[in-house]
């Protein structure tokens, strides 16, 4: 098991927790905590895990940048942080397992963008989500990307320009997060939520996984072409046979993966 500085990495049955540890700097995301979380979801997504948990420990989720280390830099100094960070966000999003944002207290500006790279989201009711770049010097171009994505332009518009908090309840009804819980009620809904998202062929839903990242926000014409070629491969995974014979021979699945 890797040492890490930042980030405190915990492996439960087919699931690896990974934990954001820098609660006197609220988890604000350093060069080094982001090498670190990059190392750790590599490490996870090569492994047998099916789920992968993201928390943060402390008061906060994370609030984003630490400005400590980007004001230190020029702008190839910069431009690398930032692509480090856009690296990881990527990795959320390619390795095979399902990933789930376990947000508590504040996910602002790149921990807000974190939260939307994954692949699903729970937040405690006391949660609140913000790109507070502008209302401030710094607007938060990057951390606009997934969440663009994630909930819509005029949202997403209200969110960058105005820099205001939006407390979990509206993130749950912009589609930011797919669940809001009692805090105390947060690990139970997660574990609750990852058990039923990792149900089925583990290599099946890996494939699924990736190719709707490959497909969205392309034409439609192109997502078919993407989504026709590999449904129709993907008919061929033992995962797949299995799952219809067990159908047509009314029968549990016995899963090959």
């Amino acid at each position: 098991m890797t040492d890490y500085e930042h980030i405190l990495v915990k492996t439960e049955g087919d699931t690896v927790r990974i934990t954001m540890n820098r609660a006197s700097r609220r988890n604000s995301l350093s060069s080094e905590h982001l090498a670190e979380l990059l190392s750790a979801f590599r490490a996870a997504g090569s492994s047998d895990a099916t789920g992968i948990v993201l928390g943060g420990a402390g008061p906060v989720f994370s609030a984003g940048h630490d400005f400590a280390d980007v004001a230190s830099r020029d702008l190839v100094g910069v431009r690398a942080l930032l692509q480090l960070c856009t690296d990881l966000m990527r990795t959320i999003q390619s390795v095979p397992q399902v990933v789930i944002a376990r947000v508590h207290g504040l996910a602002t500006a790149a921990g807000c963008q974190l939260v939307a790279s994954c692949d699903l989201a729970v937040a405690a009711s006391s949660a609140g989500f913000a790109l507070p770049g502008g209302k401030g010097g710094w607007f938060c171009h990057t951390p606009a990307v997934p969440v663009a994505r994630t909930i819509g332009r005029k949202r997403l518009m209200e969110m960058v320009l105005t820099g205001d908090t939006v407390p979990a309840a509206v993130a749950l009804e912009w589609g930011l997060v797919n669940e809001v819980v009692p805090d105390a009620e947060l690990d139970s809904a997660v574990d609750a939520l990852l058990a039923r998202a990792t149900r089925g062929s583990r290599a099946s839903k890996a494939l699924g996984k990736q190719t709707i990242y490959a497909q969205l926000d392309r034409p439609e014409a192109d997502a078919y072409t993407i989504a026709l070629e590999v449904m129709a491969a993907a008919a061929q995974l033992p995962g797949a046979r299995e799952g219809m014979a067990s159908f047509l021979e009314k029968r549990k699945p016995v899963w090959p993966d």
